[in-house]
């Protein structure tokens, strides 16, 4: 079970660059609740009362009874955008616009023998056939062995849990009828249909 999503905002320069934020000189962390994470679904939903749902593909960690990663997945960490503005302009927290039922949609699980094999890897998000966004996990801010010892020092990291690493440049919104691809490139691609 998935208790606790531990997110990963701002890990590659161009992504904070299209939003208008300050790279970060230590990660910054927010939480999603685990009950959001749908696992290999075949939709997504889109929900009623938002207008502007943006989509960031994520390469997603998984803790073993260890705390030690031996699983990772694709994931989508869908953006209420609106809300989120507004609430960053009042300097309140962000969980309505990031915790919402279904916020987490992941693809099935891959096996993680070394970090050092996700060090090196495509993320490509299509929709419609559309390329959105692309970009390379060597591209990240802060390593993952920073990522994940950050976590576990700050925060009640518990098994099951995932981390969401960051997303690259091109989050853009999704609209109902939208056909997602995402793809972590020789490791997992996945597909969902937004309604």
């Amino acid at each position: 079970m998935i208790r606790n999503i531990w997110a990963v905002g701002r890990n590659y320069a161009e992504h904070a660059k299209e939003l208008g934020n300050e790279v970060p000189t230590e990660p910054m962390i927010f939480l999603k609740a685990g009950s959001t994470a749908t696992l290999a679904a075949k939709e997504l939903v889109v929900p009623a009362w938002m207008n502007e749902v943006h989509h960031e593909v994520e390469l997603a960690l998984q803790f073993d009874e260890n705390l030690q990663i031996d699983e990772a997945c694709i994931a989508l960490d869908l953006t209420d955008r609106d809300k989120q503005n507004q609430l960053k302009s009042k300097g309140h927290p962000w969980t309505l616009a990031k915790s919402f039922k279904g916020a987490t949609p992941l693809s099935a699980f891959f096996p993680v023998d070394d970090l050092e094999e996700l060090k090196n890897l495509e993320i490509i998000l299509k929709i419609n056939g559309e390329t959105r966004q692309m970009g390379n996990t060597n591209q990240m801010i802060f390593s993952l062995e920073n990522l994940i010892e950050f976590v576990r020092q700050h925060f009640p990291v518990e098994p099951g849990d995932l981390l969401l690493t960051g997303t690259p440049a091109g989050v853009g919104p999704i609209r109902r009828g939208d056909a997602l691809e995402a793809e972590i490139v020789g490791k997992m691609k996945h597909q969902w249909l937004a309604r």
